[in-house]
This record gives C-alpha cells, structure tokens and sequence, in this order.
C-alpha cells in the first residue's frame, strides 16, 4: 500500500492496523479482526476509489471494530477450565460422539475410521482423506443440535472433500437446520475455547 493511502486509512481507523492486499480479483471487499482492517483490492484500482469505498462502509467497520474489542474485553476475564474439568469433557464426549457418528454415518450413506476426541483451541471438528474423524470435547458444552451439526458437516466431507455448494446441499439434505447451528456457533464457539488452558 502506498503511504498516502495507509496514511489515510490510519486517519480513518486510529485504533486499527490498516492493511491493502491487490490482487487479480474483480471486486473490493474488507475484512474486519480485533484491531485490523484488511482491504482486498483488484490490482489496477485507484487509491482514490479505494478511499471512497472504505469510507462508504465506515460505520459498519466501525461498530464491528468495538463488537470485537468488546468480545475481546469480556474473553479476557474469563477462568480457564481446570485439568479435571477437561478430563470430564473427554469422557463424556468418548460416550455421546461415537453414538451420534454411527447414526448420522448411516443416514448419509457413508463410512469412516478412526474417531478422536480432542481438547483444541481451533476446531470443533475434522474429517480426513482416510475417513478419520477428529472432535472437540468441548462439544458436550453446546446444545445437542450444534453437536449434531458439525458431526453431520464432517461426514459429508466423506462425500465432498471441500466447501462447494454440493457439500452444503449434501449437510442440509441431512440437516435442514444446519446454516442456523453453524452461525450459533460462530457467534458463541469462542466463549468455550477461550476457555482453554494456554
């Protein structure tokens, strides 16, 4: 980014890092983080145009900025769960996911391998090329339809390596609910892994 138009964006977002990335895409779009702003622009757009745009979008960047910093604050006083606590969490994850796997396996139409529970600050779920399905154990903390959800969206992957409009077809096929479990859980999901141990 030229140091005129950071300059300006600076000006625009004092409390953020404020960062351009062109590339060969045909549109601008922006990227909120706690205390960043990042803009992907085509590679031949003006700064001029840049500018006008983020500056048309101020208020919404803006009130996602503090929705973030906020979450952040209130993160940040939160205790982190014990050993036994996480222990606990494994077990009963050992005893609700499998059952839910093997349910939902059948009415996809799919099989697979090996099952893991994990404690993990990143993911809820996983699924690999060789059928292993990875869980988080902080899963038996989420209403059971969420549990469902991401069980049901790592065993389409067994039909659907990817996130194409076919998988979502294939997990709404199964679980109609799915896009409104799967936002509840982007809305909430850090509340419980924030919660781990670093």
């Amino acid at each position: 980014m030229h140091d005129f138009l950071k300059e300006v964006m600076q000006m625009i977002f004092e409390n953020a890092e404020v960062s351009v990335i062109r590339s060969g895409r045909k549109t601008v779009s922006i990227q909120v983080k706690p205390n960043e702003v990042i803009i992907r622009a085509p590679m031949r757009m003006k700064e001029k145009e840049i500018e006008k745009f983020v500056e048309s979008k101020r208020n919404w960047i803006e009130k996602h900025l503090k929705s973030l910093s906020e979450k952040q604050k209130a993160l940040e006083n939160i205790e982190p769960y014990s050993d036994e606590e996480i222990r606990s969490f494994i077990k009963k994850a050992k005893e609700i996911i499998p059952k839910k796997v093997e349910f939902y396996a059948e009415k996809i139409g799919v099989t697979y391998n090996r099952i893991t529970i994990r404690c993990q600050r990143t993911r809820w779920g996983s699924c690999s090329s060789k059928g292993n399905l990875n869980f988080n154990c902080l899963l038996v903390l989420l209403p059971d339809e969420i549990i469902d959800s991401v069980i049901v969206h790592e065993l389409c992957h067994r039909k659907h390596m990817n996130h194409s409009a076919k998988f979502y077809e294939e997990v709404e096929k199964v679980f109609p609910e799915y896009r409104k479990c799967h936002e509840w859980l982007n809305r909430n999901g850090s509340k419980y892994m924030s919660r781990i141990p670093r």
